[in-house]
């Protein structure tokens, strides 16, 4: 019986001067181009780049991030992986962040500030060269913008970080109006998860019912930000007597759960009870939902938080500014007069 093989050697792995001497150039010609600098000629760049894919050479990160004093890596740290909002955010964010040479790494804290902290603290042991947090805003959030610059997204009451955030009275103020207009008095809003957005949403709702002389007919049910959240809050309302005529929720996966409600109790949308939901998300563009929304330029947010940190990258001492995007309703189909007593 024949003797077992030993196992083959390891093939060493290429080095850059492999790649140097296959491109025929110096190590230091290559070293530039693996960093992207542009004065490089683009005959020899392709022929660097030519030489390291025949070989299969790739950079060394770490000791890349050693000898720059940097990474380029950004850590965006989400509250929800599951809500399209933020995935649709993640979208402008990285195409900005890769346009200015920088890779992004998602992290999610799952609506819990053990899982926020664990995440920053994650990304700061791997060195990232800043942190994009969504409506996350971790107790170490001060500690953190002391190692590298922050961007804070969907939150205001946060100092000494940058801020994106969308005018959310003024969203939900747009969703009242628009249901008053049709004819709705019993508007009910079904609260999110706590947070500032939650806040300053229920505030618009509520100054925007008063407004129109609505203030008697004010009905707030606690929820979350979840779809599950959304069905369970929407059968409390539903179930009231006399019911709601319309909700307004305070995102697009709330207000599908306010629909999968309605769906059981054998209400009619909107010829029963109107939805209002927001974020704009694909989910309400999607034909059988349909849903009429409020919309935050979720990609534009995401470019802005990418101009600010590369901004605060670059330049440490700044002041930090807090920007305030626009919102706009989009009306679909699940909004309609009220019905007939």
């Amino acid at each position: 019986m024949p003797a077992p093989r030993a196992p083959a050697p390891p093939v060493p792995k290429p080095t850059i001067r492999n790649v140097a001497e296959r491109a025929g150039v110096s190590k230091s010609l290559v070293s530039l181009v693996m960093r992207g600098s542009p004065h490089v000629s683009e005959r020899r760049r392709q022929a660097v780049l030519q030489a390291a894919r025949e070989l299969g050479y790739r950079p060394n990160a770490v000791a890349r991030s050693l000898v720059e004093g940097r990474t380029r890596l950004i850590g965006a740290i989400v509250a929800d992986l599951h809500n399209p909002f933020f995935a649709e955010f993640l979208d402008g964010l990285q195409e900005s962040l890769h346009g200015a040479g920088l890779r992004m790494l998602v992290g999610s804290g799952r609506w819990d500030p053990l899982f926020e902290a664990e995440a920053v603290e994650a990304f700061l042991e791997m060195r990232v060269d800043g942190l994009v947090l969504l409506s996350v805003v971790p107790d170490s959030l001060s500690e953190a913008a002391a190692s590298v610059p922050v961007v804070v997204v969907g939150e205001r009451d946060v100092h000494g970080v940058d801020i994106v955030v969308d005018d959310d009275e003024l969203g939900a103020s747009l969703a009242v109006d628009h249901l008053v207009e049709l004819g709705h008095r019993r508007i009910a809003h079904i609260e999110g998860a706590p947070s500032t957005t939650a806040r300053y949403r229920r505030a618009g709702y509520e100054k925007a019912m008063k407004r129109h002389g609505l203030g008697d007919q004010i009905a707030v049910e606690p929820g979350d930000f979840t779809e599950e959240g959304g069905y369970r809050a929407a059968r409390t309302l539903l179930r009231r007597e006399p019911r709601p005529t319309a909700i307004f929720a305070p995102n697009d996966l709330v207000a599908t759960g306010a629909l999968s409600a309605a769906d059981e109790l054998e209400l009619a949308v909107p010829g029963q009870v109107s939805v209002v939901g927001y974020d704009n998300t694909h989910l309400a563009a999607i034909r059988h939902i349909s849903l009429t929304s409020v919309d935050q330029p979720r990609r534009d947010m995401g470019r802005v938080a990418a101009e600010l940190l590369t901004a605060r990258i670059a330049d440490s001492a700044r002041t930090a500014r807090q920007t305030l995007v626009t919102p706009h309703l989009v009306v679909r189909a699940t909004t309609g007069p009220v019905p007939a007593s």
